[in-house]
């Protein structure tokens, strides 16, 4: 490691871990160099797969930007990059680009377990960064990126997309300041869609000749791995991934925040979750059918999550009046059906009342990109607090769900539960369930009781803390890929 990536090896290994405070030394922080308003930002992408190739091409038509170099430790999404930006150069290793100061941010695409590691050594090399979604695989890693975004002075995006749609900007105005609908009750979340088991191997899964592993798994814990596909599966993996409440549902709750809670909310106060990973038998291990119960002030918010169809040999998936991956929020004036690039507001008696358009965030790569060019973090519609948040309250539902000591689906409640909506998400899981084992034989269903949340320590309190937390983080990551805790004093 040393003389190849020194100076970045010294600031997380050397002065974190000696405590530089401590030391009354100052390490000058490495900058970006400096643009003209002309000039294009140097870019590099790092992770090239499914979502890292779609950011590619997306970043690829911006004049904003110049990508200058790319990387990934799988040769084969190296070289189909390659194709598309053939002057850029090619990294395995995402050190190289972090270590080129001609770059001037990062685009980090690569699996949860890498996100925040990475933007951390961003950061510290004076990078801006632009980090898909969740922000984190723990809680305290997001905790660490925001630190050191803030402490490094750099502007940090995260990839929840639909926060630069201008349609929410109407959506909150219509619900808050015009209090079209009156008075909000009660939120359902949906992530209603259909995905397929990913298999079950008898003997642990070769990774492939392309692959330098080592660098593919990075932080996280070298573990045999029983699907029987590397790519893409390692979102249901918990030492990679945070499954679907994280993957798809994060963007559904950032909605919520950002639309209903007006970012008031930074974490629920407390939550409830049951539900399993049903019917596959498979490699998976997070959840493929799920509910849950967050207490956001004085607004119950249901989580109803099921990537099964309908009904056994169906092809739709579940729909909550008419919502299959978004969110209804019933007022005492009627209800608002959020969805990605849509929403539409009904009247008491479920007659549409007004619908609104947008175009699902198309610019929020260039607000990562006028951010960068006036240096201003202000100026992000995700920034990286605020996709903490969001993340977060995945975690929440996660951490309720991986600690649950109870049998069942739908966890006891009381007159909570009753509330607008959480009868209705209740009942469409339970009722798909039955469909599914009407002997009601489905195995590994479980559920959490109430867990308390103290937001400002971001962690749980109280009965069932201790067990809850043990998946807030930090984990014990691997050498040399070792994310130190990054403190602000």
């Amino acid at each position: 490691m040393a003389g190849k990536f020194s100076r970045r090896t010294f600031i997380v290994q050397g002065a974190a871990a000696a405590g530089v405070g401590a030391l009354g030394l100052s390490l000058a922080v490495p900058k970006a160099r400096a643009q003209s308003a002309a000039e294009p930002i140097r870019l590099g992408m790092i992770g090239l797969g499914w979502r890292g190739g779609q950011l590619l091409d997306e970043v690829g038509q911006l004049p904003e930007a110049e990508i200058v170099a790319l990387c990934d430790p799988e040769a084969k999404f190296l070289g189909e990059a390659s194709k598309k930006q053939p002057r850029a150069k090619t990294y395995a290793d995402l050190r190289h680009v972090l270590d080129d100061p001609s770059i001037d941010a990062v685009v980090i695409a690569a699996c949860n377990h890498w996100h925040c590691l990475a933007g951390v050594w961003a950061c510290q090399e004076g990078k801006d960064v632009y980090v898909e979604k969740p922000l984190s695989n723990q809680l305290w890693e997001g905790r660490q990126l925001v630190n050191a975004a803030r402490k490094d002075g750099r502007v940090v995006q995260v990839g929840t997309q639909q926060r630069s749609d201008p349609m929410q900007d109407e959506i909150r105005a219509y619900l808050h300041d015009e209090q079209a609908l009156g008075p909000i009750q009660a939120v359902a979340v949906t992530r209603f869609g259909i995905r397929e088991s990913i298999g079950k191997r008898s003997t642990p899964l070769v990774p492939p000749k392309t692959l330098t592993y080592d660098l593919w798994l990075g932080p996280a814990a070298d573990e045999p791995i029983f699907r029987d596909k590397l790519d893409y599966d390692w979102h249901w993996d918990w030492n990679t991934g945070n499954g679907e409440c994280a993957n798809w549902g994060v963007h559904i709750l950032d909605d919520v925040r950002n639309v209903v809670f007006n970012d008031r909310v930074t974490m629920p106060r407390r939550v409830a979750a049951g539900g399993g990973r049903v019917l596959w038998n498979d490699a998976g291990e997070t959840p493929n059918l799920l509910y849950a119960y967050l207490e956001a002030g004085d607004t119950p918010v249901f989580v109803g999550l099921s990537n099964l169809p309908s009904r056994p040999g169906g092809r739709r998936p579940l729909r909550l009046d008419g919502v299959e991956s978004g969110y209804v929020v019933f007022c005492d004036g009627g209800t608002y059906h959020g969805q990605r690039g849509s929403g539409e507001a009904f009247d008491t008696a479920g007659k549409s009342i007004k619908k609104f358009s947008g175009d699902s965030g198309a610019g929020h790569l260039s607000n990562f990109f006028q951010a960068v060019r006036a240096h201003d973090p202000k100026l992000l519609n995700a920034d990286v607090a605020v996709g903490h948040a969001s993340t977060n309250w995945s975690h929440a539902i996660n951490c309720a769900w991986r600690s649950a000591d109870q049998p069942g689906l739908i966890p006891q409640l009381g007159s909570a539960g009753a509330s607008p909506g959480g009868e209705k998400v209740a009942s469409l899981l339970e009722d798909q369930l039955h469909a599914f084992f009407p002997q009601g034989d489905a195995k590994g269903l479980q559920m959490s009781g109430l867990l308390e949340i103290d937001p400002e320590q971001e962690k749980f309190v109280g009965t069932g803390a201790s067990a809850a937390n043990r998946f807030l983080g930090p984990r014990e990551y691997r050498k040399p890929y070792e994310l130190k805790a990054v403190a602000m004093s």
